[in-house]
């Protein structure tokens, strides 16, 4: 077992540190649980694949020279991706060595690291710095962190195999001086509330656990001055709301994910009474499970600056899973590691192998299901409305969560929709290519700026073409929506949040919902409404991933010539293909995405013009994808309501060369806005009627009505689904 090696109380933490002839034992993971793999025939089956899968990584390491370049390049480039390389082999080689026994890995990650005891030292500032702090080994300092991570685990895992005199060279001028650089010579960046400070608190303290210094560890878990106002604590406290959501979305809870969980596996190792697990009713381990819940088929919902490309098969989730796991014993756990196909060489995963292996997996639940934001859970949410837990159902998400700091877009009330296993409404995510030299070293790209997180760009309403909180993240973490009612049961799922403070006298408010007609997909349906001082020019977006096979309204095309629809906030990246107009009935737009067909039916405020466009104008470094759009613009307007019906319908099948119901199976769509509510008809081409009726207030006992073709439609609560022929 793992002994303490720190007494905490609720203000002191007291820690005696052992000379260095003392015990080095591994103290991030209980060393004894390997026993009973040392053996390849006592391996579970996902265990044995990992050791093999790490083993050839370690050992082609091995078998080269070792290299420690002096830092140069950006991210991708050649010294970067060696230290990369480098962190990894170490962290894989500590852990081959415990579970084998072979002292051949343990003097490697021993050479490996007087190389960087020599090299370290030297170093300063990274070269190829930009706007980020700048690390040592890396061109910002977050990547530095990272390398601790990973590096003081290795290290622990065969810090007891090394002589006095290594050890104390090792300590002394590898790991404290990264320790000291990243939290006392980068202060600024260590006491900030936010991921890169995260992966900083987790390395330093992780170093101090190892070193037995108290310090080290004092600093990381309350901050350089120990006032607990920085911090691990801190951030545990601040960065996760009630429900485990993570305030810089889905892709960056993927990405901090990791050092969270791993430190405070190490806490509760060596700081039992700090309770970390229980730490706010359980936030982290809420946090693993909500990391998981926002994904289809895997991958992550790509909000904010995102990558779409990043799924539940990455370390940070191998990692997070085993952990939860070992945590918590929920057997759901084990179906994600399943389904990832890997876990990890730690104890952790030899559970996850082991329990896989005798069967005791059961299906993670995805409920539909509201996540708060904000450390108290009142700036907004993201509410997630699920038409059941198969393969290819259909997923809407309904962006109204609070700004996300800097890396969050100006997207307030923005939604996206899975359906069929694919993509349909889209979220552009970032503007970045990852660790490509040639995209400026996988920074994030001007055009993340210019286009990535302005709101036309995304699907959302933008007054005077100009982006929410006029273009400023600060002002924007000042304005979160608010959530006013969800219902994520049965066969209809609603969601409405409204928008104040995103433009100075606007407030838009914002209701979706997911009902079923019959078999099929559900249709989506969107009301949006506006209320201004003043008369401004509302537009709303549609960004859609799809083949347009039926344009339902007149439209004057441009095929020679491509007009861009605007000068600055994302506009200027707009290409207009076609420019039309709304009849008395509305419009629709029907597209074909894989097998199945979407007609977007439009019911925008009277003299709207609609525009077809695609991205990628003025883009002369071609960094921009070329996706679709749609938008439904009004001028001259104070208030407006838009109404929008997305109906997924028919089946194509190349190979058979068969097509079914590729046109719309929507006879007619229609709205009616009462005193203090909406009534919206959707008429199907076969069978009954539904009206949608949907009240300003959302107190649950409060009745409304509204008239429609003479008839008074009466309900009570927010929100009533109503069947049945209004005639």
């Amino acid at each position: 077992m793992i002994r303490p090696i720190l007494a905490a109380a609720a203000t002191t933490i007291v820690l005696v540190a052992p000379a260095y002839g003392q015990s080095a034992a591994p103290v991030l993971f209980d060393a004894t649980a390997y026993g009973n793999v040392r053996q390849p025939g006592g391996r579970p089956p996902m265990f044995a694949a990992e050791v093999k899968r790490v083993k050839k990584t370690v050992d082609a390491a091995m078998r080269a020279p070792i290299e420690v370049p002096v830092p140069k390049d950006p991210g991708g480039g050649y010294t970067h991706e060696q230290h990369k390389r480098n962190y990894m082999a170490l962290y894989g080689a500590g852990l081959l060595y415990r579970i084998t026994g072979d002292a051949a890995y343990a003097d490697y990650a021993r050479r490996l690291l007087l190389a960087y005891a020599t090299l370290y030292p030297t170093l300063g500032p990274h070269p190829a710095k930009a706007n980020e702090a700048a690390g040592r080994l890396f061109w910002q300092s977050l990547n530095d962190s990272v390398w601790l991570v990973y590096g003081i685990q290795g290290y622990d895992a065969i810090r007891d195999t090394l002589s006095p005199a290594d050890r104390k060279t090792i300590d002394d001028q590898v790991f404290r001086r990264m320790a000291q650089f990243l939290s006392v010579d980068n202060t600024a960046s260590f006491n900030r509330i936010h991921n890169h400070a995260t992966w900083a608190a987790a390395g330093v303290g992780m170093t101090g656990y190892v070193l037995r210094d108290p310090e080290l560890v004092a600093r990381a878990l309350k901050g350089t001055d120990k006032s607990g106002k920085a911090g691990f604590l801190a951030q545990v406290d601040q960065l996760f709301s009630p429900d485990g959501y993570y305030t810089e979305g889905p892709y960056y809870q993927r990405y901090a994910i990791q050092p969270f969980v791993v430190f405070a596996r190490a806490i509760a190792a060596n700081q039992p009474d700090l309770g970390i697990w229980q730490r706010r009713d359980g936030v982290l381990l809420k946090a693993i499970r909500t990391s998981i819940q926002l994904t289809y088929d895997g991958y992550f919902f790509p909000l904010n600056d995102a990558m779409r490309d990043k799924s539940l098969r990455t370390d940070e989730l191998y990692q997070a899973v085993a952990i939860g796991y070992a945590a918590t014993k929920d057997p759901s756990f084990l179906s994600i590691a399943k389904w990832q196909g890997r876990s990890t060489l730690t104890p952790d995963g030899i559970a996850v192998a082991r329990d896989l292996a005798a069967g005791k997996s059961q299906p993670f639940p995805f409920p539909s299901q509201l996540y708060r934001d904000g450390p108290d859970g009142d700036r907004g949410a993201l509410a997630v409305m699920r038409s059941d837990q198969d393969e290819g159902a259909q997923v809407l998400v309904a962006k109204n969560s609070a700004m996300g700091m800097g890396h969050g877009h100006f997207d307030k009330l923005n939604w996206m929709l899975y359906d069929g296993g694919r993509v349909i409404v889209t979220d552009y995510g970032a503007a970045r290519f990852l660790n490509i030299e040639a995209k400026d070293g996988g920074r994030y790209l001007k055009e993340n700026e210019s286009w990535a997180k302005q709101s036309v760009a995304h699907n959302t309403l933008v007054v005077n073409q100009g982006s929410h909180f006029a273009g400023k993240w600060r002002d924007g973490e000042d304005h979160s929506p608010r959530q006013l009612f969800f219902a994520g049961d049965g066969p209809t799922k609603v969601s409405t949040a409204e928008m104040a403070g995103a433009y100075p006298g606007v407030t838009f408010r914002r209701t979706l919902v997911q009902l079923r007609l019959g078999k099929g997909s559900p249709l989506v349906l969107d009301l949006l409404r506006v209320a201004g001082d003043k008369p401004a020019t509302y537009d709303l977006p549609l960004h859609y991933a799809g083949h347009i096979v039926e344009v339902g309204f007149p439209t004057k095309a441009n095929p020679a010539n491509r007009p861009v629809l605007g000068s600055a906030n994302g506009y200027q990246h707009i290409w207009v293909d076609a420019v039309g107009a709304s009849g008395p009935e509305g419009a629709a737009l029907t597209w074909i995405n894989g097998e199945r067909f979407y007609t977007y039916h439009m019911l925008p405020p009277a003299g709207a013009t609609i525009y077809l466009g695609e991205s990628g104008a003025n883009d002369p470094r071609f960094n921009l994808r070329r996706e679709p759009l749609l938008l439904q613009r009004v001028e001259g307007k104070a208030d407006a309501s838009f109404v929008s019906l997305l109906e997924p319908h028919g089946a194509y099948d190349p190979a058979a060369e068969t097509t079914v119901a590729s046109q719309s199976q929507i006879r007619s769509l229609r709205h009616v806005r009462g005193s203090d509510g909406d009534l919206v008809l959707i008429q199907p081409l076969k069978g009954s009627p539904v009206i949608l009726a949907i009240a300003d207030d959302v107190a649950p006992d409060k009745t409304h009505s509204a008239v429609i073709d003479g008839r008074t439609v009466r309900w009570t609560g927010h929100f009533a689904r109503i069947e049945g022929d209004v005639r």
